[in-house]
């Protein structure tokens, strides 16, 4: 009697510690991508995590393959598009509990070249993230008519890599503020991918057009400016073309026939810009493709773009905001994951 009561008391007991000792815990579910997936870059990764060790989560990440690089957001779920070189590679997506606790789940992938990104050779330069530069400046466009006035700061959301820039544009009768950063000094790369993603808040009906440029210095010292822009007035992509001399220039938009309306762009959202130029030695620029969201429009248009300046030697990017009021407005932007790639 005393034994089979041992026995039943040292059940219980075990019963309390296994309950104890072994809790359940929460993983990181990850939507999408699949495991074993085929997937292009960017991919859209999709994944939450409600707790983590027992712990409610706090903040969730992503990184590739054994790069220390780790993408941080806050909350019990992240949602972002994440650029990856091509072939196959392990994704870590992370939860980090609110008392120090870490879960991982781990998603093989394999990554397929989108159509732009398979045109740049293997020994391209590619300088990335350039909207974190601190040497970003803002000012109005002389050429454009009424008045501009814009502030650019970093922002962590929206963002796809925690870092955005943010462009605030306020302007007068049509109003044009530029925004430019210079990122390095090469004279002799004649071809270029320009690769960005750009957001526009709800509502983006006071945004006439979005400009996204890029100047070189050549090595005879004259400036070949790369102009491309989406043109909400004739809803078009539009590039430049110098008219004139390089000593007379004269700077001339051009209408291709890719249709593009940043006002009709779907609001609260991540679009991928990409563009495709060339030069020769005497600042002759073709313009190639441009991809709007993976859509590829076909240009192949040659002009003359070589203006004599008086630069220094540069690479210079702007990101310009045109009004479409007559009147007064403000326009809000915000630009990731800026790459420019030269060869």
């Amino acid at each position: 009697m005393f034994k089979g009561k041992l026995m039943k008391i040292c059940y219980y007991a075990t019963l309390i510690l296994v309950t104890f000792a072994a809790p359940v815990f929460a993983t990181v579910t990850v939507s999408s991508p699949a495991n074993g997936a085929e997937v292009a870059s960017p991919f859209a990764l999709s994944a939450n995590a409600a707790s983590c060790s027992s712990q409610n989560t706090s903040a969730m990440g992503y990184s590739l393959d054994n790069s220390s690089d780790t993408t941080i957001v806050k909350g019990a779920s992240v949602q972002a598009q994440v650029v990856s070189a091509t072939g196959a590679h392990t994704l870590h997506v992370k939860a980090w509990g609110d008392a120090g606790s870490a879960c991982v789940t781990d998603v093989a992938i394999t990554v397929e070249a989108s159509a732009a990104s398979a045109l740049i050779p293997s020994d391209a330069i590619g300088v990335g993230n350039l909207q974190i530069m601190s040497n970003w400046i803002a000012q109005h466009d002389t050429a454009a008519a009424g008045s501009s006035s814009g502030v650019t700061s970093l922002a962590n959301s929206p963002s796809r890599t925690g870092n955005a820039r943010k462009f605030v544009s306020n302007y007068t009768y049509y109003g044009n503020q530029r925004f430019d950063v210079s990122f390095g000094d090469d004279t002799a790369s004649t071809n270029f991918l320009y690769d960005a993603w750009v957001y526009l808040p709800y509502p983006s009906t006071s945004i006439a057009n979005l400009e996204m440029d890029m100047n070189q210095v050549m090595p005879d010292g004259q400036t070949v400016i790369f102009g491309f822009q989406c043109d909400g007035w004739s809803g078009t992509w539009d590039y430049t073309a110098n008219t004139g001399t390089p000593e007379k220039p004269i700077d001339t938009w051009l209408h291709s026939k890719a249709r593009c309306n940043a006002r009709q762009w779907s609001t609260n959202t991540w679009h991928h810009v990409q563009v495709k130029y060339s030069r020769d030695d005497s600042g002759n620029v073709t313009y190639q493709s441009v991809w709007l969201d993976g859509a590829e429009s076909v240009l192949n248009a040659t002009v003359r773009s070589a203006f004599a300046l008086g630069w220094a030697p540069t690479l210079l990017t702007n990101f310009q905001v045109d009004g479409s009021l007559s009147t007064s407005g403000t326009a809000t932007a915000y630009l990731d994951d800026l790459t420019i790639y030269r060869w």
